[in-house]
């Protein structure tokens, strides 16, 4: 089969050093398709980014490029032939290059060659679409599998007319879709490029021929946009077990009970929460990783912001700012933790979650989203309302207080990460959803005749 994942807004998606490189364009026939510094191991693994690429900054985009990269290997796996499609956003970018035997990546002429936010993409959606046009109308696909509502407006634009079967992944979907009995399902944004997208969303997954939620909550909150249950499925996002695991280096730490926050420097992000439960747990330390580099803290709004809390809570001393973490250090980072805890009233579009499990870390999170599928509450670790930090802290005291229950979970966590959530198996749900998306095609015998079907 060949399969085109479409991602417009997958900025970091970039060839590696050694990769084909093909500048022709599109015309010629491309390949067959402030704190202690505490280092972890330079170890980029095969679907992760390189050691300039970072975690936990103030943008999704670096996670959208691995995801999408780790799925096209996932797939390419199982003997099909992938294309991605992303916006070139520098100048210094080819044409197309090979990312993996078997994966190919065509950077897409569509706007500036520069970074853009991602509510600065939308204008740029026809230029990609008309490429996408031109490029399917000499070699169609067999599936085109967008990323982000703006990728599925591209991708649906492109195979107008064309024999392409489009399925989509949103990843997050314009209204925020809170805990039940909080209250009601709010916009995350308010500009006309938000009102944009909460249009476009719901028909966008009316008219392509499957989504695929990341989550249960998803699932739900595109049932309350109108489309369809029998159109979605839950596929959540994968995670690398070949370089998350529990064996491997540990990042430095100190003999304190370690509780660990990876995520971006925000003010919606939960981290007071995290702040104020810190002080009804003794002796415990917390390492936040996330926001800018290090020595750009201080410059920092939010960091200063929360700086000032932690300092009137009587926990400053007890806090080490590790500001951004690379891919590289991330796995030994999150060895050394006992436990990691994400309190974001609204889930981020990140898979730290799965990867700490994977590296046999028991979860605290928020009871939102995905945490809900993915952390089985007292088994791999413990789901949290969100906004209540003293419920957060009993809970962390129970777990640093029993040292077997918090081993039985970091043991359970690592099962179900590489049972559940390996990017083989993903693949396999994925490549399902493509096969049920094309009725006529059937993977193993190949073309079905009108007598079989």
């Amino acid at each position: 089969m060949n399969i085109a994942l479409v991602a417009l807004q997958a900025s970091s998606l970039s060839p590696p050093p050694e990769a084909e490189l093909d500048n022709s364009g599109p015309d010629r026939p491309g390949p067959d398709r402030p704190g202690p510094d505490r280092p972890g191991p330079n170890r980029p693994g095969p679907n992760r980014p390189g050691p300039d690429s970072s975690r936990a900054g103030s943008s999704t985009l670096g996670n959208q490029a691995d995801r999408v990269s780790a799925l096209a290997r996932a797939l390419t796996g199982l003997d099909h032939q992938v294309t991605v499609y992303v916006r070139k956003d520098a100048a210094s970018l080819p044409a197309r290059a090979d990312l993996a035997p078997g994966v190919t990546v065509e950077y897409v002429p569509a706007g500036p060659p520069k970074r853009l936010p991602a509510d600065k993409l939308a204008a740029h959606v026809p230029a990609f679409s008309a490429y996408l046009a031109e490029s399917w109308g000499r070699s169609a696909p067999d599936v085109a599998h967008a990323h982000f509502w703006t990728s599925g407006l591209a991708a649906l634009a492109g195979a107008r007319g064309l024999p392409v079967s489009v399925v989509q992944t949103f990843q997050s979907l314009g209204v925020a879709d809170p805990p039940a009995g909080t209250r009601p399902p709010q916009p995350r944004t308010c500009s006309a490029n938000g009102t944009t997208r909460l249009r476009l969303e719901p028909v966008i997954a009316r008219t392509v021929r499957a989504v695929l939620a990341d989550s249960s909550a998803e699932m739900t909150a595109l049932a309350r946009l109108g489309v369809p249950r029998n159109s979605v499925r839950v596929v959540p996002r994968g995670v690398d077990t070949a370089v998350f695991l529990p064996e491997g280096p540990a990042a430095d730490r100190t003999d304190r009970p370690r509780l660990l926050s990876v995520q971006p420097l925000a003010e919606d992000q939960g981290l007071d929460t995290v702040l104020r439960a810190l002080a009804d747990v003794p002796d415990a330390e917390l390492i936040i990783a996330g926001g800018p580099d290090r020595a750009q803290l201080r410059s920092d709004k939010v960091y200063r912001s929360l700086a000032k809390l932690a300092r009137e809570l009587g926990v400053a001393g007890r806090i080490v700012w590790h500001g951004r973490v690379s891919a590289a250090e991330l796995p030994a980072l999150l060895r050394s933790a006992d436990v990691l805890v994400d309190m974001a009233p609204e889930e981020a579009a990140t898979s730290v979650t799965l990867e700490a499990m994977a590296c046999g870390v028991p979860v605290v999170a928020a009871a939102v989203g995905s945490h809900q599928d993915t952390v089985v509450d007292g088994v791999t670790g413990i789901l949290v309302p969100p906004g209540q930090p003293a419920l957060l802290a009993r809970r962390v005291r129970r777990l640093l207080a029993n040292p077997m229950l918090l081993k039985g979970h970091g043991l359970a966590a690592a099962d179900r990460a590489k049972s559940r959530y390996s990017w083989e198996r993903i693949g396999q749900e994925t490549l399902a959803i493509y096969e049920r998306s094309l009725p006529s095609i059937d993977l193993v015998s190949g073309p079905r005749s009108p007598a079989s079907r």
